[in-house]
């Protein structure tokens, strides 16, 4: 069962943000964890969800960052400032990027681009949202276990989606926090979401897939309970699977990256008009794809 609205979870957890960009608030015995870091324009959301739900602000200690893309980090600048004591959690290649002024650029810019198509321009006047040189916190890596006041998950680093990516699994709550990592949840299908590297997403779900997971939190189109969450990692392994066969058939018939991520673009747009992301974007994140796979198919 998918579940679009934010709202209360269980007794300790909470979706947060948009149902196109979700974060997700885990409290623990005497302290809370932000997962995941949404994009720019949520923040007037979960400034109010935090009102609306009676969420205790100063438990907030800690937010982790599950990959670095521009829409999975765009509140974080905002409640460091609010809460400078918060302690950030992201992997080391996460951190990496985020140093790189190239990439601090590019989440600003596409931040604004996003805000502008689902018309929340407002927010980023509103509110100083900008990424800066300067935010740091702490590296976690493969088995680190985060603690949360008596609740504990564990890290998996889960590359192929970004090569930044990491999971986040709480066995006490049958919890997986996979980020894009695991796919995208959209309508009643499953984005197969290997921008970066194909192949590792490929070998990152089947690492996942024989975790116990009653929640799969997914950070775009909400989270999925029960039977359909037990299952998923398996169907987006073969979502994954019939995607690459996809692609591959399509780049032999032109042999050119650029031609099969303007068509593949197009086709996606025309289906999926609503979807948040804009088409250069898009087209940006095909070709990406694309240069992985066609480089794979070459051979060394």
């Amino acid at each position: 069962m998918r579940i679009r609205k934010p709202g209360r979870v269980m007794d300790n957890l909470y979706f947060l943000g948009r149902e196109e960009s979700c974060v997700y608030l885990l409290e623990g015995g005497n302290e809370s964890m932000i997962i995941s870091g949404g994009l720019s324009y949520i923040v007037p959301d979960i400034l109010q969800q935090f009102r609306d739900f009676h969420i205790d602000e100063s438990r907030i200690t800690k937010l982790l960052i599950l990959h670095s893309h521009f829409d999975h980090v765009g509140i974080i600048p905002f409640l460091k400032k609010m809460k400078g004591d918060l302690t950030i959690y992201g992997s080391a290649r996460a951190w990496e990027i985020l140093k790189m002024p190239k990439a601090i650029n590019t989440i600003n810019t596409f931040s604004r681009d996003v805000a502008r198509r689902v018309g929340r321009e407002d927010a980023l006047t509103e509110y100083d949202l900008e990424w800066r040189d300067g935010l740091s916190g702490i590296t976690i890596s493969e088995g680190d276990v985060i603690e949360l006041g008596g609740l504990e998950g564990r890290v998996y680093e889960t590359p192929g989606h970004s090569s930044c990516s990491i999971s986040f699994h709480v066995p006490e709550l049958k919890a997986l926090f996979p980020s894009d990592g695991a796919g995208i949840p959209y309508g009643n299908t499953i984005f197969a979401t290997g921008n970066s590297n194909f192949t590792e997403y490929q070998a990152s779900l089947e690492r996942l897939k024989d975790l116990d997971v009653e929640y799969l939190f997914a950070d775009h189109y909400g989270y999925i309970r029960g039977n359909e969450a037990r299952n998923f990692i398996k169907q987006s392994i073969e979502y994954a699977r019939e995607y690459r066969a996809l692609i591959e058939d399509k780049y032999r018939q032109t042999g050119d990256v650029e031609v099969v991520a303007r068509e593949i673009t197009d086709e996606f747009s025309s289906i999926y008009g609503e979807y948040f992301l804009t088409p250069d974007i898009m087209r940006g994140v095909n070709r990406q794809m694309l240069r992985h796979i066609a480089g794979a198919m070459q051979g060394p």
